[in-house]
């Protein structure tokens, strides 16, 4: 029999889930929407039925929504009714399926591996139908579902869905080839599947998919372009195919076969590949785990993650083949946030070594190491990332201690690359290898290579290869200046090439399943285990500025924007730009402009106007003149447009779609339009407008948007950063003042003249750059930063006028070693201030340490300028703390991790205070408040703690000497005792005469010391009667 929990679960479940498991909110969602569309049609006629749906529809969204995934539920589940259920949902649905298309999309983003069978099935078949029937957007759900296809998975269920979606491709070819995006992504993945698919039982699904790949390929060269260098990569795999190699004999050959606009490899291999590509090999699941690995696991603890992604997805011989994609993602599309670089979360080349060193292939071995220097073969400073290089080199050098080998084969690898990739472009590859070098050098990833190129554990035959082939990198610890040495470009000759990469030897590495990668000592600094990050600045060089090459987009216009956007290409002065600018502008909102062309425009428009987002945006001297002169440029009439129209204007709209588009082929236009709604006289008033234009780009969010943008100005020019600061901070304070990650772009930058006009801003007005609220957190997040940026930001946070007891709990996050910065800059201002009941509550909190000074060194100042206040509440704490059962104030000091106040600290910072102050004149110890509150404390604090504080307590005991005064002042001494009045453990008579004689004394020792304090005064004035 089923487990009693299975019973209430219908037949036709959605989901496979066990009795453990919680009730899914989906499921559950979609089980309520079937129960209504069940009650509407129950016991009805088909007509009956189909008019009860409708009229439920039409009484509001909800009901539309509800009857639409009742329709979609009982299709997945219930495979008789889907006929009927489809035909329906295409009657009676009013959003021309867009609910539907949302569903399908998060489940097979979230739940698709857990669709039972029956399920799995009818969702590709529904997808099959809104293929068939031409619905919009089902281009991007047949996309997403490709990417349920696990590469180096040949199990019947994905082996199923790859030939079913095949189908789908090849059975609806016409509706394909009107889908660029979807062309150029389904030939990347077939090309990848084909690998995995060779044994004999595969060959007829093989052949399908090779005939589906040449076939667009020649047919749809162009839009296959657009994958970028990583589509020769896969082509050099499945090449030995016969008819992979005639397609790649005319690639190498004959390019104009494929495409007139094509000239020839190298044209393919210096286009970056774009991340959609590399992310699409991955399924969601996989994807999730690495990018929880890269964001969320501490370097060192990472072995239990890579074992389970182990035994998920490498555990199988065709598996070998997925390394090479896990290796092209982690490169090109898992780019750390400054904030997680310089945290100890696990790093990306930590990933890649553990990848490299369990490959039990030697062709998957030499493929994954293509796989990791395959942007370094053509990069260029311009058009690539130095994200995509730096896990390479990081590998080498992180490895050479710990596994010499491993650096070893990885540098034997990218020697033996430059002349055996393709012996005619070897002085371009040479070339693209060299600016690697130069660029990670410049970016200060390295300091200088010579200590890896030249390392005496590398074998003499290697240390040979790599003088040779890089001279300049192994004698110098400098970086080679420009002009010296440089490596001459070599024309492109006669194009021959063998069909594969060379497979370097392997030396065993790869044998060494256990190999752990550890960090280099010399990266510790000694502040503690903090890793700092190197900062990126733009490379300021002379830039060799390249004609506009549109020629695979323009035949794709219609006649008439053609002409005007080659009236573009040939115009020379901007005014002439300008005006063409304006009659493109004026076309796409006319009503008849084919909305289809704007991706390929904005392809026209983002080569064209190339040259405009290079250099500094901002002029030299900054006047209104000046600032009206910087935005007069073609692409800043979009700009224009957009400003003089109302939002509610459909041409507002069509203009939005129109920079979203550019945005994606041109990312510096977010903080160009930031500038130009700043600069700008006719964007008065308008910086709204870049929160529309975020929402319309395909982040779709205001905030992710804005630090996108921000970031690319602060790698571009950081003077335009900090002239944007001001209006950022201003317009967009809910995204802005609670973002440590925006404060740490302009810190990590700026220069100390930058940061005292930034602080001239604050205190002037103009910027608030900090808000009570979320200040404390944020500054917190700061103590990772390096010591400049910690030094600006305090610099930053003092310009603004916000009480420091806002932020004094951040002293319970300070240890004295980790973060001097901060405890520095607290020291100083805390010296300024009047020390409230928080402020010493907090610094007495501080863990007593003998190299500690900061704790003493602020009681001491205090004791100089505040005696007073200071010994109030010093008293206070004591007495408070005191009264405190010892258990509590052991339980409450070891369950959190900040620091919390205890009595034994206490009187160990008043002990150090007490030494400190020993050999001078200060009289803090004599008042009146610390020896009652000392007196208290010794009267009820067990034998160890009087032992160790003797010193402290021989104050008070001194305090209490009996004197040679009357009687009567005993007597008259309780009114000014608070002791007395709290009940203390002690004899009364023991504290009257104490107060008594104490007070005496005082008096005759120091006349001035009863005015501090009223509760003395009463008991001197007894005394001196």
């Amino acid at each position: 029999m089923e487990p009693s929990p299975a019973k209430g679960k219908p037949q036709g479940r959605l989901l496979v889930s066990t009795t453990l498991d919680a009730k899914d909110e989906l499921e559950e969602r979609l089980e309520r929407c079937v129960g209504i569309v069940t009650s509407l049609t129950n016991g009805l006629s088909e007509r009956e039925a189909n008019d009860a749906i409708t009229a439920n529809v039409c009484k509001g969204p909800q009901q539309h929504e509800e009857v639409c995934l009742g329709l979609f539920a009982l299709l997945l589940t219930e495979p008789p009714q889907a006929q009927r259920c489809y035909r329906d949902l295409t009657l009676v649905n009013r959003d021309g399926m867009n609910v539907i298309l949302i569903k399908i999309n998060q489940i097979l983003m979230e739940k698709f591996l857990k669709l039972q069978d029956v399920c799995r099935t009818q969702l590709v078949w529904l997808v099959r139908e809104l293929v068939k029937s031409g619905v919009i957007g089902a281009d991007g759900i047949l996309m997403t579902l490709m990417k349920q296809i696990a590469g180096g998975d040949i199990t019947n269920k994905n082996l199923w869905l790859a030939e079913n979606v095949l189908d789908i491709l090849v059975e609806q070819r016409e509706w394909v080839l009107k889908s660029g995006m979807l062309i150029a992504m389904s030939v990347y993945t077939y090309l990848r599947l084909i690998v995995d698919h060779g044994t004999p039982a595969l060959l007829v699904l093989r052949q399908k998919e090779v005939d589906f790949c040449i076939g667009l390929l020649r047919e749809k060269f162009m839009e296959c372009f657009i994958i970028g260098r990583d589509l020769v990569r896969l082509l050099q795999i499945v090449a030995r195919i016969p008819e992979m190699e005639l397609l790649w004999k005319d690639l190498l050959h004959n390019p104009q076969a494929l495409s007139p606009q094509f000239t020839g490899l190298l044209q393919l291999l210096t286009a970056r590949t774009s991340r959609k590509f590399l992310a699409c090999r991955l399924t969601p699941d996989m994807e999730t785990k690495l990018l929880f690995m890269t964001s969320r696991v501490r370097f060192g603890q990472q072995k239990r993650y890579q074992d389970w992604f182990q035994r998920q997805y490498l555990s199988t011989a065709e598996s070998q083949s997925l390394r090479c994609d896990l290796i092209r993602y982690i490169c090109g599309v898992v780019h750390p946030s400054n904030e997680v670089l310089s945290s100890d979360i696990l790093p990306r080349w930590a990933i890649i070594g553990w990848l490299l060193t369990t490959c039990t292939s030697n062709v998957a071995a030499s493929n994954a190491k293509l796989a990791l220097f395959y942007d370094w073969l053509f990069f260029s400073p311009e058009k690539d990332s130095i994200m995509n290089i730096e896990p390479a080199i990081l590998v080498m050098h992180h490895s050479m201690k710990p596994h010499p080998a491993i650096t070893a084969t990885l540098l034997d690898f990218m020697c033996r690359i430059i002349p055996h990739f393709f012996p005619p472009l070897e002085g371009q590859v040479r070339q693209g290898v060299f600016n690697s070098l130069t660029f990670i050098m410049e970016k200060r990833v390295l300091a200088h290579l010579a200590p890896l190129f030249d390392n005496p554990k590398l074998d003499r035959e290697l240390r040979s290869m790599l003088r040779e082939r890089f001279p300049e990198f192994c004698s110098s610890p400098s970086p080679p200046t420009e002009g010296r040495d440089e490596v001459k470009m070599e024309e492109s000759v006669s194009l021959e090439m063998d069909n594969h990469v060379l497979l370097d030897k392997e030396d065993g590495c790869y044998d060494n399943t256990e190999a752990a990668f550890s960090d280099d000592e010399e990266e510790i600094n000694n502040k503690g285990n903090k890793k700092r990050e190197f900062r990126f600045h733009p490379i300021k060089e002379a830039i060799i500025e390249e004609p506009a090459d549109i020629t695979p987009y323009v035949d794709q216009l219609d006649d008439m924007m053609k002409e005007k956007v080659l009236q573009l290409q040939k115009g020379s002065d901007t005014e002439t730009h300008c005006e063409v600018m304006q009659e493109i502008v004026d076309l796409i909102l006319e009503e008849d402009f084919d909305s289809e062309q704007m991706s390929t425009l904005a392809s026209c428009l983002a080569e064209l106007f190339k040259g405009h987002f290079r250099g500094d945006v901002l002029p030299d001297e900054i006047t209104e003149e000046s600032l009206e002169e910087s935005v007069c440029k073609p692409v800043c009439l979009v700009f224009r447009n957009l400003c003089q129209m109302q939002e509610d204007n459909s041409g507002f709209s069509v203009l939005l779609e129109m920079l979203a588009e550019l945005y994606q082929k041109q990312p510096k236009i977010g903080y160009h339009l930031l500038y130009y709604l700043k600069a700008s006289k006719a964007a008065m008033g308008k910086m709204s407008l870049y929160e529309s234009f975020a929402q319309a780009t395909a982040l779709g969010d205001l905030h992710t948007c804005l630090m996108m943008d921000m970031k690319a100005c602060q790698e571009d020019d950081i003077r335009l950063l900090c002239y944007l600061t001001p209006s950022i901070y201003t317009e967009f304070p809910d995204e802005t003042l609670r973002s440590a990650e925006l404060l740490n772009m302009i810190v990590a930058v700026i220069d100390s003249t930058q940061l005292q006009e930034l602080m001239c801003h604050v205190m002037i007005g103009n910027l608030v750059m900090f808000r009570k609220d979320s200040v404390l957190n944020i500054l917190i997040q700061s103590l990772d930063w390096e010591t400049f940026e910690q030094y600006s930001t305090w610099q930053l946070f003092l310009a603004h006028s916000i009480p420091l007891e806002t932020i004094i709990p951040i002293l319970q996050h300070l240890k004295y070693k980790e973060h001097p910065e901060a405890l520095s800059c607290l020291l100083l201002q805390l010296r300024r201030e009047k020390p409230s009941g928080e402020m010493v509550k907090m610094v007495l909190s501080r863990p007593c340490h003998p190299e500690d000074q900061f704790t003493t060194s602020i009681l001491r100042h205090w004791a100089a300028k505040h005696d007073d206040v200071l010994g109030e509440h010093i008293k206070a704490l004591l007495i408070k703390n005191n009264n405190l059962p010892r258990k509590r104030q052991s339980l409450r000091s070891s369950s959190s991790k900040l620091a919390q106040l205890t009595l034994e600290q206490i009187l160990e910072h008043m002990d150090n205070l007490r030494l400190n102050l020993s050999n001078t004149k200060n009289s803090f110890f004599t008042q009146t408040p610390i020896l009652q509150a000392l007196q208290h404390v010794q009267a009820s604090c067990d034998e160890a703690h009087k032992m160790r504080f003797s010193d402290l307590f021989s104050l008070a005991e001194e305090y209490e000497e009996p004197s040679s005064k009357p009687p009567k002042s005993r007597r008259k001494a309780p009114a000014s005792s608070p002791r007395s009045r709290k009940g203390a453990a002690t004899p009364v008579s023991n504290e009257e005469e104490s107060a008594s004689s104490s007070a005496s004394e005082e008096e005759d020792s120091k006349p001035k010391a009863p005015k501090r304090k009223r509760k003395g005064s009463s008991a001197v004035a007894s005394d001196s009667d």
